[in-house]
């Protein structure tokens, strides 16, 4: 089942009020993950007046975990977690750092400053497609290396080259194209391809537009 995150880590800061509120975003792949991340969140802001935050620790969203860290109740981690379910985002943690300025912002002003940190830094973070990923090595003679090359291109990630007896390319590609990938592969260096998939395991993908 595929879903989307966050593809690498993300900060934002913003000032309201004369509070200070840094928020951080990342792929976190589990509640372990998620538990780590704010921990470390946490460690660099030892002086925060709260850390609050909100993660959906899983693919399916039924491990949905977040803290107002001492702000009024439902004011800063419920927002947040109302913003990661209406991005439709998974496997994803978000923290907010809140160093208070003297200004009182009350239970609205509250909601509304959590949940738009939450949203603007989602929205500048780089967002990506996880899915199943198959790793694929490609072994060809030397002479076919330009063509395979060329056939590559725009087609995967090219993980590594190896330059042997042969030349040995590690791909990835999506699980579910893997087979119509190695056909088409197939056909196009006339069968001089050996093909091999190596494992299989989730990673990120471009998100279409």
């Amino acid at each position: 089942m595929s879903f989307v995150s966050v593809a690498a880590p993300h900060m934002a800061e913003k000032v309201i009020e004369k509070s200070r509120f840094l928020t951080y975003a990342a792929h976190t792949a589990g509640e372990e993950e998620a538990r780590a991340f704010l921990a470390k969140v946490r460690a660099e802001h030892p002086l925060a007046t709260h850390v609050c935050h909100a993660y959906v620790a899983d693919r399916l969203g039924n491990l949905m975990r977040f803290s107002d860290d001492g702000e009024p109740q439902g004011t800063a981690g419920m927002p947040i977690l109302g913003v990661l379910r209406a991005r439709g985002l998974f496997e994803t943690a978000v923290a907010v750092v809140r160093y208070f300025g003297g200004i009182k912002l009350g239970a609205g002003g509250l909601t509304r400053a959590y949940s738009g940190c939450a949203a603007e830094c989602l929205e500048g973070a780089p967002l990506a497609l996880w899915d199943m990923c198959a790793e694929l090595c490609i072994t060809v003679n030397y002479a076919e290396v330009g063509a395979l090359t060329r056939f590559l291109e725009g087609r995967c990630e090219v993980l590594s080259r190896e330059f042997a007896e042969k030349a040995c390319f590690v791909v990835a590609v999506r699980q579910e194209e893997s087979a119509a990938f190695s056909s088409a592969l197939a056909d196009d260096l006339n069968g001089r391809a050996q093909i091999e998939e190596k494992r299989q395991y989730f990673a990120p993908f471009p998100l279409d537009k």
